[in-house]
């Protein structure tokens, strides 16, 4: 027990220090809600690694720990809907579809986009907002990509070491 213990630990840190990471490389991007999703390396790997139940719980932590750290409640109330839905499209995926890891990975970038979107016109109040939607979910796809490729490098080499403390 102590092992998983410091196994879930260590990987919320970890996710933790990427989200911190992340703040500090600048994107000046015209769209609001770009970003890589570093945390997401965390998530993806712990979805291969461990099991979803790990993984989600790794996630909402991170999400919680970011967001009251690093922004504010509407910031973390967006960041809480898009990885939401994010990781209930990459469980689905990865249960019911043969997607690789970096097709479930794509699939939970676009997906956190489309759910920040849906927060954000829930907030305003208007639908009008969905314009944004191509525009991010090329970001989505793109970063989606990046995170699916390290994350297949990470598990392959870390994953042995990390079922062994669960």
């Amino acid at each position: 027990m102590s092992k998983k213990v410091a196994v879930y630990g260590m990987l919320v840190a970890l996710a933790f220090l990427l989200s911190y990471v992340e703040t500090l490389i600048p994107f000046s991007f015209t769209i609001p809600g770009i970003k890589l999703g570093l945390a997401n390396l965390v998530v993806v790997v712990a979805f291969y690694c461990l099991d979803v139940k790990s993984a989600f719980v790794i996630s909402m932590v991170r999400i919680l720990l970011a967001g009251l750290t690093f922004s504010s409640l509407s910031v973390m109330l967006y960041s809480l809907g898009g990885g939401l839905l994010s990781f209930l499209c990459m469980a689905l995926a990865k249960r019911f579809t043969s997607l690789s890891i970096t097709g479930v990975s794509i699939l939970g970038g676009a997906a956190h986009n489309l759910g920040q979107l849906f927060v954000a016109a829930a907030v305003v109040r208007t639908g009008s907002l969905m314009y944004y939607f191509p525009a991010l979910l090329v970001a989505g796809t793109a970063a989606g990509t990046l995170i699916g490729l390290l994350g297949g490098l990470v598990t392959v080499r870390l994953g042995p070491f990390l079922r062994q403390g669960v």
